[in-house]
């Protein structure tokens, strides 16, 4: 289970140190890919083959269905922690999630989340305001 905030800095090179307790528990090589609301995922081998199982599911005959699954496993990559602990942000992924220089990295109980630093700023601040809110939505649904 993954848990907890960091905050690192990319280097030139389009590195960015994944904390030690992630990198327990993703592995030497896990999947990256393009997240929801401007923010990367990284999950584990073993959880990305539970997820691609269930997208595979989707009816190739829903357009929505069929445009999420090219967007979502054309942005995926393999990733690897090289020797120092960095993982390298391809392009086309830190600009999808507007990464420059300060970087937020999320423990989401399954995955890795990946934020630039302004994005998660803004995202967080908008949903503590309505956090209790959520809390209670949340009940609805038996949790």
């Amino acid at each position: 289970m993954f848990i907890g905030q960091y905050l690192h800095s990319l280097d030139s090179k389009g590195r960015v140190i994944m904390p030690s307790k992630f990198r327990e528990g993703l592995g030497e090589n896990f999947i990256l890919t393009k997240g929801l609301d401007r923010c990367l995922f990284a999950y584990p081998m073993n959880e990305w083959k539970v997820i691609e199982e269930k997208l595979k599911a989707l009816p190739l005959a829903k357009k929505e269905a069929r445009a999420f699954l090219r967007l979502f496993f054309s942005g995926a990559v393999e990733a690897e922690v090289d020797k120092q602990g960095r993982i390298l942000i391809p392009p086309i992924l830190r600009e999808y999630a507007r990464i420059e220089k300060d970087v937020v990295i999320i423990g989401v109980s399954n995955r890795v989340e990946i934020w630039s630093k302004e994005e998660w700023d803004v995202y967080s601040k908008g949903q503590e305001e309505s956090y209790e809110e959520i809390a209670e939505n949340l009940v609805e649904l038996g949790i």
